[in-house]
Parts: structure tokens; C-alpha cells; sequence
């Protein structure tokens, strides 16, 4: 059967496929140490559990308005309020299943063919797909680390074209964990006003900073930004709430409406239950993300001091996330691997190790670690990457 031609050029998630090989191996019987993945490892906090269980003894488990429940908009509503300065009435919100599904939805919404989005790498893997299957053009911006993985105000402006319909901002970021200052959103704003270029603020990890520094949202630094500005958010990182599958946008009326007729031809509503779980995770007082935040910057100077004393592996510190984001380039040719991917499978099977190569993220000589695993499968892990190093560079010098 011919399939549509909008799938063909879809490439499969990376981190989802190492997770995968991953978990075969564990299958056989092996040890591995799975760094790969993208979600805290933590339980859900008991008091939204609860919260759930409630919901469904009380008869919430019909479908909702596609957009959301009233009661949960108003809480994101008052938390946009309290933790960024900005108003959005209930038409400015939508929930979706996940953000992941706000992006999607919104890109589905915004692009024609022919459209542009610029998209910083390295980038989070499915940005560029859904604007694929938008059958937008994704234009990819490189970052280097000489610049911390951030572009700046001259590349961005050296990347619009007449065809340029959105800049795509993920801060804190996946995969590098770097974070973009005031200033710096600032003049990447004034470059997106002066071209009418729409801003697609990805704010999944704001509440996972390790610096004195707080989130800076794009959108709160003038009205004129915030018209131009839909930003993407939900409750997966901030309460480890990813399998509950609740995200949102928030942004112009005129963008958040279709993207609501849309979604209730799609997915008629997110899971009631999950609703409802979310709205305790915002109506209550507790910061969910404290403990979080405190253990991940711990394990982040661990993990960061272990890879910078590999042969061949530098790493910029991000500021944000939990991920690291280290150059091999030099541990790949001492190994005498091509290519990062090479570098990571054999890693994985000789030492049993899951890494997530860069070249989904499109950065072909780096590696993305998460840090949302124990300290001893991180200090474990890190010893089993230098002896691979050290074994197939003695073997290369043979």
C-alpha cells in the first residue's frame, strides 16, 4: 500500500530507539546503565495521586471541553500570573495531551507549504519532524559551543527570509541544558519584531534551573513580544508528571482557537483524570520541582567534574534541564569510530552503556547524558565510558 508522502521523510526518534535497544539487552540479561532518558526519576508527589484517585470516585471520567476544564486554564492562567507577570484569559490557553501535542497542533495550524522555521541546533528531535509533517521547511541555526549552543542576534537575522514564519526557543534546552539570559531573549526579540517573525517559546524545563539566576520567559519582556509569542509548557518535568500526558500553549487568540477546533477533531480532549491532576499540581502550595532541583545539581557537578576527566570528552556546564551535552570528537578518532553513532552502538554493546548520539539533535559530534538516574549508575556508567575510551585507544595504537 503507498503510503502518504508527508510520513516518508520522518525519521525515527533517536532517544526513543536507543531506549529501546536499551531495554533489549536488559531483556538478555545484561546490565546497562540507560542514560538516555528524558523524563525525571521520580513518582508523581502523592498529594496529585490523590488528587486523581478523587477525580475518578467523583465522576470525572467523561470527556471535557477540548481545550481543557475551565478550572484547570484558570490555574495555569494564575500561574503564568505569579511565576512569569503575564494575563491570559481562558481563550489565550488551550490543555493539550502532552506539550509535545500543543507543538504539534500548532504547527499543524500556522505552516503552509513553503513555510520556514528556524530551529537553533542543536534541538529537541521532533521539532524539525512536526514541521515536516506541517510540510513546513525546517532552517536549521547552528550553535557552537564556543557560544554555549546559543545563536545570536546577527545569526538569526542572517537566517529570515521572506519565507521565515517562526523562530523556535527552547530555554532551558534540550539537549545542551543551556539557558538563554534576558538580555539575550531580548535582542533575539527585537530581531523576531522587526520581521514579524512568530516566537515559539518552549518552556518545558523552567523550573529545572541550577544557578541563582530565575526563568525568563521571551513573552514577559514587552506586550509587543508577548503578541508575538505562543509559549509551550506543561506539568511532565515541573511535577514528573510525563506519563499523564498534559501540556498547554498559551499565546494569541487568533492562534489558540484553531488550535482548539483542531484538537477536537484529533484528540476530543486530554484525559479527564490527568486534568484534574494537574490542577492540584497548580493549585497547590508545594514547589514539586524544590527536591528535584536540588538532587539533579548535585548529580550535575558529579557527572560534569567524571566527563571532563575522560580522555577526548569536553564538556560545556549547561545551566538547566537534566541533560549534559559533551563533545567526543577527539574520543571518536582515538577510537578510530567515523561517526558519533558508531562511537554510541559500540558503547552500548561492549560496555553496556546508553548514550544518545547528537546527530538526532542535529550536533554530529556530541552525545546527550541524562542525569536523571542514581549517583552510583552515574559514577558506574562514567567508569565503564572511560575504560571503552582507554581500551579501543590502546587498541587503535597497536
Amino acid at each position: 500500500m503507498e503510503l502518504a508522502n508527508r510520513v516518508k521523510t520522518l525519521s525515527p526518534s533517536s532517544t526513543l530507539a536507543i531506549t529501546a535497544k536499551a531495554n533489549e539487552l536488559k531483556k538478555q540479561g545484561h546490565d546497562v546503565i540507560g542514560l538516555g532518558a528524558g523524563e525525571p526519576d521520580f513518582n508523581t508527589p502523592d498529594y496529585i495521586l490523590d488528587a486523581a484517585m478523587n477525580a475518578m470516585k467523583n465522576g470525572h471520567t467523561k470527556y471535557t471541553p477540548s481545550g481543557g476544564i475551565p478550572e484547570l486554564k484558570q490555574a495555569i492562567a494564575d500561574k503564568f500570573k505569579t511565576d512569569n507577570g503575564l494575563s491570559y484569559t481562558p481563550e489565550e490557553l488551550i490543555v493539550t495531551t502532552g506539550a509535545k501535542h500543543a507543538l504539534y497542533t500548532l504547527f499543524q495550524v500556522l505552516l503552509n507549504e513553503g513555510d520556514d522555521v528556524i530551529v537553533p541546533a542543536p534541538y529537541w528531535v521532533s521539532y524539525t519532524e512536526q514541521i515536516k509533517l506541517a510540510q513546513g521547511n525546517p532552517v536549521i541555526a547552528h550553535a557552537t559551543e564556543q557560544t554555549n549552543f546559543k545563536i545570536t542576534p546577527e545569526q538569526l537575522e542572517a537566517t529570515i527570509t521572506p519565507n521565515t514564519k517562526a523562530l523556535i526557543i527552547n530555554s532551558p534546552n534540550n539537549p545542551t541544558g543551556m539557558v538563554y539570559s534576558r538580555e539575550e531573549l531580548q535582542k533575539l526579540g527585537e530581531v523576531c519584531l522587526k520581521h514579524g517573525v512568530l516566537i515559539v517559546s518552549d518552556e518545558i524545563y523552567e523550573k529545572l534551573i541550577y544557578t541563582d539566576d530565575s526563568h525568563v520567559s521571551i513573552a514577559e519582556l514587552s506586550p509587543s513580544l508577548k503578541a508575538q509569542t505562543i509559549i509551550i509548557n506543561g506539568v511532565s518535568k515541573s511535577h514528573a508528571m510525563t506519563g499523564w500526558r498534559i501540556g498547554y500553549a498559551a499565546g494569541p487568540m487568533e492562534i489558540i482557537k484553531p488550535m482548539t477546533n483542531l484538537a477536537s477533531h484529533s484528540t476530543s480532549n486530554p484525559t479527564s483524570i490527568a486534568q484534574y491532576a494537574a490542577l492540584a499540581a497548580y493549585r497547590s502550595n508545594k514547589d514539586s520541582s524544590k527536591d528535584m532541583r536540588r538532587i539533579f545539581a548535585e548529580r550535575l557537578e558529579l557527572l560534569y567534574d567524571l566527563l571532563n576527566d575522560i580522555p577526548g570528552i569536553s564538556c560545556v556546564k549547561p545551566k538547566g534541564a537534566f541533560y549534559l551535552f559533551p563533545n567526543v570528537r577527539e574520543a571518536m578518532n582515538m577510537n578510530g569510530f567515523k561517526t558519533v553513532d558508531e562511537w554510541v552502538k559500540a558503547l552500548l554493546e561492549e560496555e553496556k552503556v546508553a548514550l544518545v548520539p547528537g546527530t538526532g539533535f542535529g550536533a554530529h559530534e556530541n552525545v546527550r547524558l541524562s542525569y536523571a538516574v542514581s549517583t552510583d549508575a552515574l559514577k558506574e556508567a562514567s567508569k565503564r565510558i572511560k575504560r571503552f575510551v582507554m581500551n579501543h585507544q590502546s587498541s587503535t595504537q597497536q
